[in-house]
């Protein structure tokens, strides 16, 4: 990719460099063992490994090379993780045709979003990538009816929230679901993103979706252009602080996209800036080539200052998932806050004055008297504020 704009990754430590060698799809064997830098950390280098969760491409990249390249423990370890995950992917493809199958016999279309179709589909093997649930996303008008399935096939609501009012549906895009004995958890969406961002409807996603080839049951997945829409949208969300993500973008643009289709797609939906900026991290972490077609949508300062930014949380091995670190923390605020374009940062603002299903469990109201949230809306925050402060 030419680019007059690189990135600031020279405070990487060498082992994570060497990752990042390790991962890049057009390194021949012998650049990779050239490239080994001397002084290896191998503890740090396994815990970056299954930190950025490449672990399976990393195995198969060194057992493939010379004997002598890494210590045998540390390709033991390795293995092991590889052959975890194997299990791990083939057990969840099983469940995610069962749950399929269960869904459709119900006439109740579903898209996978990522899982095992998504590593068949880029990597060509479930074994190459890792997953630690399924995400399938229904039409809203399904959602109920998916959960009762879910529900009868042993599931439980991990993460419950109040559903007494309709704020619901454009709050939160997904509920978690956690299968107590099979100890596979289940993410039911029905919004590709989080934030009322604009996206693709259902429908749509629906006409344009491919069935995989990995199963009996025809089990559907997103087309070419939406998938990339999606996990740009999905890594730029979490700051890219998993090189797994960004391996995805590496390996969806080598299979090849329809350039001019795409850029619409961004453009159409206010992506181009999350585009932009994972391209960037891809080209300049990874070298992967970037068709000319959409070359451009990398050039904005929004996009570059969005992909510095993505580094510092590829550097510290922290998930910010679920892992408190109050200066990283900050920092993700600002990210986030920095990421949302004009109208998401309206919405974002105004849905703290909208009434939440919090304030009916706060205050119950009958239904006629429902109009009543919007002006206690303040009150009922503040009661809620020092009713956890109390509690602490």
């Amino acid at each position: 990719m030419e680019n007059d704009y690189v990135l600031r990754n020279d405070t990487f430590p060498k082992e994570l460099n060497w990752l990042l060698i390790l991962l890049q799809s057009d390194i021949s064997d012998g650049d990779t063992v050239q490239c080994k830098p001397d002084g290896m950390d191998w503890e740090y280098f396994l815990q970056i490994a299954k930190h950025h969760r490449v672990y399976p491409a990393v195995y198969v990249r060194l057992n493939a090379l010379e004997s002598d390249v890494v210590p045998s423990y540390v390709l033991q370890s390795l293995r092991s993780y590889y052959n975890n995950n194997t299990f791990q992917m083939l057990y969840l493809s099983s469940e995610m045709e069962g749950i399929c199958k269960q869904l459709g016999e119900r006439h109740i279309r579903s898209l996978m979003l990522k899982g095992p179709v998504l590593a068949q589909e880029l990597y060509g093997d479930v074994s190459l990538r890792t997953s630690k649930d399924l995400d399938i996303l229904v039409s809203i008008d399904d959602v109920e009816r998916a959960e009762s399935i879910l529900v009868s096939q042993g599931y439980v609501v991990d993460h419950e929230f109040p559903r007494v009012l309709e704020d619901w549906k454009w709050r939160f895009h997904h509920i978690s679901f956690l299968h107590p004995e099979k100890r596979i958890q289940i993410e039911l969406h029905w919004r590709l993103n989080p934030d009322m961002g604009k996206e693709p409807g259902f429908e749509l996603l629906w006409d344009r979706s491919r069935v995989s080839a990995i199963t009996k049951y025809p089990v559907h997945f997103l087309g070419k252009e939406d998938l990339f829409l999606f996990l740009v949208s999905h890594g730029a969300r979490h700051a890219w602080f998993r090189l797994r993500w960004i391996t995805d973008i590496d390996k969806i643009v080598h299979k090849g996209l329809e350039w001019p289709v795409l850029r619409e797609l961004l453009l159409e939906y206010n992506c181009t800036h999350v585009g932009g900026q994972a391209l960037l991290l891809v080209s300049d972490l990874f070298k992967t080539p970037i068709d000319q077609e959409i070359l451009s949508i990398t050039k904005g300062q929004l996009q570059r200052k969005l992909a510095r930014n993505s580094l510092i949380f590829i550097k510290n091995t922290v998930n910010l998932c679920s892992e408190p670190h109050a200066e990283l923390d900050k920092l993700y605020r600002k990210y986030m806050y920095l990421l949302r374009w004009g109208q998401q940062k309206w919405n974002f603002i105004i849905r703290r004055f909208y009434p939440s299903s919090l304030d009916a469990e706060a205050l119950p109201l009958p239904k006629a008297l429902h109009f009543l949230y919007v002006p206690l809306r303040p009150f009922l925050w503040l009661m809620r504020q020092i009713k956890q402060h109390s509690s602490i």
